[in-house]
């Protein structure tokens, strides 16, 4: 998959996801888009299908929207000026959450304090400019499975998930309102991930947190994971049925609805349309589902930016959204990432997503 976009200055800590491990499910994404999802009973055909028609008027923000934030507002980089055009840039949005880059995590799930100097006074300054915006500490860490397999996270290592939670409470206690994890590349069907979310939400909501997480994409064709688990040794998608099983350990769940490979708007807002079906039928009532919205423009084998625009996701989010839960009040947006965003993202997110509606 696509590296993702690097702001000017960044500092030796790397954000988790798009990862090596990333750019080359990137390639098997490519394979089976070309030669799996696309032939199979008229793929192309089914995506652009699902992306016609009009969305209806009431599909639009419930103002519990999420963009992610880089490393940058934690480490010193950004000040009071780019908080107050932070403001500016919220204003009059949906945007109640901030995932703000806070780890990555160390391979024994821990987190230095050193990695996020300036947190304080982020969270100081977000309570005081924004008071009704929720400061999320953003954590994650390439995922390793193999029996020695080194240069990350070993879920299925108990330790290790327990001091996932220890980092979860670290956070929590230095002032954060949640935590969101991003754990990639996570297989369908990970046992040990549910047990880590077992253990967390207690943690999480024993310090009045919220639990939120990144999830992968789910299975556009059924058992389409264990295709890419096949070729890849690990897998692009979750089933239908472990998106579901993953949403109800948890308050929020962000899909990443990018990163498709797919070569044309129609196809790409289409896909997105059926993804945010899924996904909200797969869902409990009680928690916030959120589709990712790509406000990046890296262009490689796993992301035409031409294709995969904010216009046609948002599109294709009110079009599932319409079609599988319009009444759906937990249900929002999540933007990918701050610092790669330009003003034509931000103006298709207003122009297509709408001004927050009223309870």
């Amino acid at each position: 998959m696509p590296r993702r976009p690097r702001p000017a200055g960044r500092p030796w800590i790397r954000m988790p996801g798009r990862t090596r491990a990333r750019r080359i499910l990137g390639w098997v994404a490519v394979v089976l888009v070309v030669f799996v999802v696309l032939p199979v009973a008229g793929a192309a055909t089914a995506l652009r299908v699902s992306y016609a028609g009009e969305p209806r008027a009431d599909a639009h923000t419930r103002g519990r929207d999420a963009i992610w934030l880089g490393h940058a507002w934690v480490d010193g980089r950004r000040g009071e000026d780019d908080l107050k055009a932070l403001k500016r840039r919220l204003a009059g949005t949906g945007i109640r959450d901030l995932y703000v880059h806070t780890g990555p995590l160390e391979h024994d799930g821990s987190l230095p304090a050193k990695r996020y100097p300036r947190a304080k006074w982020l969270l100081s300054a977000v309570k005081r400019q924004l008071p009704e915006v929720r400061v999320q500490a953003w954590l994650g860490d390439r995922l390793v499975y193999d029996e020695g397999e080194r240069g990350g996270l070993r879920l299925a290592d108990g330790a290790a998930r327990r001091a996932v939670v220890g980092s979860a409470r670290q956070v929590l206690k230095a002032g954060f309102d949640g935590v969101h994890f991003d754990l990639e590349p996570l297989r369908s069907d990970d046992g040990d991930y549910l047990r880590l979310l077992e253990r967390l939400r207690p943690a999480v909501r024993a310090r009045g947190g919220l639990l939120s997480v990144a999830a992968h994409q789910i299975d556009p064709l059924p058992g389409l994971h264990h295709v890419s688990g096949t070729l890849a040794g690990h897998g692009k998608w979750w089933s239908q049925e472990y998106f579901g099983k993953v949403a109800r350990r948890v308050d929020q769940i962000a899909l990443m609805s990018y990163d498709t490979a797919l070569p044309a708007e129609s196809l790409y807002g289409g896909y997105v349309a059926q993804q945010t079906a899924l996904a909200l039928e797969a869902a409990p009532a009680r928690v916030d589902v959120l589709m990712g919205l790509p406000f990046y423009h890296t262009d490689d084998v796993g992301h035409h930016a031409s294709a995969e625009t904010v216009a046609a996701a948002v599109r294709g989010v009110r079009l599932g959204l319409g079609r599988e839960a319009p009444g759906r009040r937990r249900f929002g947006v999540a933007l990918y990432v701050d610092f790669a965003a330009t003003e034509q993202d931000w103006k298709d997110y207003r122009r297509g997503w709408g001004a927050p509606a009223e309870s």
